[in-house]
């Protein structure tokens, strides 16, 4: 691929739990001078379907993407997949595996906020609130704060929400890769030194988590990320060197539901990246 210039491989639009339409995203990815960029709702790839038809020509190359909310005995973790066939049997069913848990989460947080705290919800806006692609935690704070529970989306996450401990069904991680894989992607672990919470994963512990994900097929590590100083981007960079792993470099913004700006990764250009990088930019070069 001839460098793209700057790159942002991880967002989400409002088919998860973004604020911006696919096409606002698509519009701002314009505006911002990207060559690169792809959409990675959670459990969902609907904007795959949407960005091709909305680009022309000399457009940012768009990549398809998802990430996926996993789980095992060992933790947390959420699985980036790209350059997959969003039509792929294998990836479909991932979806669909992912998104009924999500939904199964939604129902019990609810029914969690009405029986602890005496929240009620008008059928109406439940309606509305099933009726979204893959509603989560801000949606449902979002309506706390509509129906005057709550002051801020922040407060009913964290006060509220949160105090539920959930044990319900997750997409298992090899579920994930096998899924990705299947469809002809590239899985990748997003934000790797984040796990549950505050959770810091490094050292002998990362090193340990990176090898058991790649039994599986991991492919690649998301070296740069937002929410890393240059300390955790370049143990991840000695990482993906070491076992030969892919590097991609994603903001996770969100537009207003989170504090990050679109593009903001630590990378400035792609011309400047690794060769972890500049290998995944040759691996998907005939898939944008």
């Amino acid at each position: 691929m001839k460098n793209p210039g700057k790159i942002d491989l991880h967002m989400h639009t409002n088919v998860s739990d973004g604020t911006d339409t696919p096409e606002e995203i698509f519009a701002r990815v314009k505006a911002a001078g990207f060559g690169l960029f792809s959409i990675t709702d959670h459990d969902a790839v609907k904007a795959a379907g949407i960005i091709p038809g909305l680009r022309e020509e000399g457009d940012p190359l768009f990549l398809s993407g998802a990430e996926f909310s996993c789980k095992d005995e060992e933790g947390k973790y959420h699985i980036l997949g790209y350059g997959f066939d969003p039509e792929a049997g294998a990836v479909k069913d991932l979806v669909d595996l992912g998104h009924s848990y999500r939904m199964n989460k939604v129902r019990a947080r609810l029914k969690f906020l009405t029986d602890e705290f005496g929240f009620t919800f008008p059928q109406e806006e439940l309606d509305k609130l099933f009726a979204m692609d893959n509603p989560g935690k801000p949606h449902i704070a979002n309506l706390m704060v509509k129906l005057g529970y709550v002051k801020t989306k922040e407060i009913g996450i964290r006060n509220y929400i949160n105090k539920l401990l959930i044990r319900t069904q997750y997409v298992r991680p090899e579920e994930a890769i096998s899924g990705i894989l299947g469809g002809g992607g590239i899985p990748v672990l997003a934000h790797p030194a984040y796990g549950s919470g505050d959770q810091l994963i490094l050292g002998e512990e990362m090193e340990e988590r990176l090898k058991r994900l790649m039994d599986f097929g991991l492919q690649g590590v998301e070296a740069y990320y937002s929410g890393f100083p240059k300390r955790i981007r370049e143990e991840m960079l000695g990482f993906a060197k070491r076992f030969g792993l892919y590097v991609t470099a994603g903001s996770d913004y969100h537009g207003r539901n989170k504090l990050v700006v679109l593009g903001d990764n630590g990378l400035d250009d792609a011309a400047d990246g690794p060769d972890g990088l500049q290998r995944f930019l040759e691996a998907v070069s005939d898939r944008v």
